[in-house]
């Protein structure tokens, strides 16, 4: 152990490397990550396809980042709800869809979002 370091208190590389591992293991088990990364890849593929400005690009990636993220976030609290509640229970199934409605919300506006971007690049685009 290192002097003065806490053993509950990785080191930064340790830490980014805790987090990779969780991400990993978000992408192998589950669907709704692939289907954010999914989105997330349409949405810079339209972004070059429609050459959108510096900003625009600024704006697009922090949705995208916040909706991986919410969604990361969801999958951790689904996990700890099932393992402190492993039956089910109203109040565990209740903080689980709460998750995923802070999930959805999220990612319904990042749509929105998208739209907006995307169409004034495309407007911009056709009027040259």
């Amino acid at each position: 152990m290192i002097p003065g370091r806490s053993p509950s208190h990785p080191s930064f590389r340790r830490s980014f490397l805790f987090a990779l591992q969780g991400f990993r293991t978000a992408l192998r088990q589950e669907r709704n990550i692939k289907v954010m990364l999914a989105g997330g890849a349409f949405a810079v593929a339209m972004g070059i396809i429609l050459r959108i400005d510096v900003v625009s690009w600024a704006i697009v990636l922090v949705c995208c980042g916040m909706v991986i993220a919410a969604e990361l976030l969801n999958t951790a609290i689904e996990t700890v709800v099932d393992l402190a509640s492993p039956e089910f229970h109203p109040l565990a199934g209740q903080a689980k869809d709460i998750a995923a409605a802070a999930s959805w919300v999220l990612s319904l506006t990042a749509a929105v979002v998208g739209v907006i971007v995307y169409a004034n690049a495309l407007i911009r685009l056709v009027a040259g």
